[in-house]
């Protein structure tokens, strides 16, 4: 091996994770899609949970037009702001019993422990972030957490994960986006990282595989249990 092999060897930064939070670290899916349901019946408009899940993951911007397409509602800016609101209001009734995710703080901890670098990157908004940080135990002046409201564009753009990767000091190239949506792996494959896929959302295996996921496990438990094959280690 010659000395420039050698010196790019030394170089390489080591694999850095950047966590989606809904889904993912902790156990709030579900508490977002009966907010958001609980929200449009205030409207008065009627959609199946069931779709309200499937885009779950995603900006809330993006999340109402995709509705629009969807039920042939139009909507305008002061239903959008209202809806916005509501939904605030129903998840932040039930934010106060959410729970990580089993493994998540002893994931957490472990890259903490082992010098792995390692940020959150949420499509929420610190209004409905914050508290389940809280719960989390992870300190957004600690450590990196990019929220919605820093970023020009939510999932499935890949600002939310570049903007952590910056504030880490990471290239993107060296990291692994972990979430539980699709969304989560198609914004990991337009930053140019690596997708790692947890079903703990409600996607499925397949699902999250075509969408970009070169790994899958069950929830962050499963993930520590084998660190070292997604390059978690020292």
């Amino acid at each position: 091996m010659d000395n420039r092999s050698l010196k790019s060897m030394k170089a390489r930064q080591p694999t850095s994770f950047l966590f989606d939070l809904d889904g993912t670290l902790v156990d709030s899916v579900y508490d977002h899609v009966l907010a958001w349901s609980a929200a449009l019946q205030e409207e008065g408009i009627e959609v199946s949970i069931w779709r309200i899940h499937r885009r779950i993951g995603m900006s809330g911007g993006l999340f109402t037009r995709a509705l629009a397409r969807e039920t042939g509602l139009e909507f305008d800016d002061a239903t959008l702001t209202r809806l916005r609101a509501l939904h605030a209001k129903h998840y932040s009734a039930h934010s106060a019993n959410t729970r990580p995710l089993p493994g998540a703080r002893e994931l957490l901890k472990y890259l903490t422990d082992t010098k792995i670098p390692w940020a959150i990157a949420t499509s929420g908004r610190m209004l409905t972030a914050g508290p389940v940080l809280k719960i989390l135990g992870v300190d957004p002046d600690k450590v990196p957490v990019i929220t919605r409201d820093l970023v020009a564009y939510a999932k499935p753009d890949p600002d939310l994960f570049l903007a952590a990767a910056e504030k880490l000091g990471i290239e993107i190239e060296t990291a692994c986006v972990v979430g539980d949506s699709i969304w989560d792996m198609l914004a990991a494959q337009r930053a140019r990282a690596l997708g790692i896929g947890y079903l703990s959302g409600g996607y499925g295996t397949d699902e999250l595989e075509r969408s970009g996921a070169y790994r899958v496990f069950e929830d962050p438990a499963d993930m520590l249990a084998h660190i070292d094959e997604v390059g978690g280690r020292r």
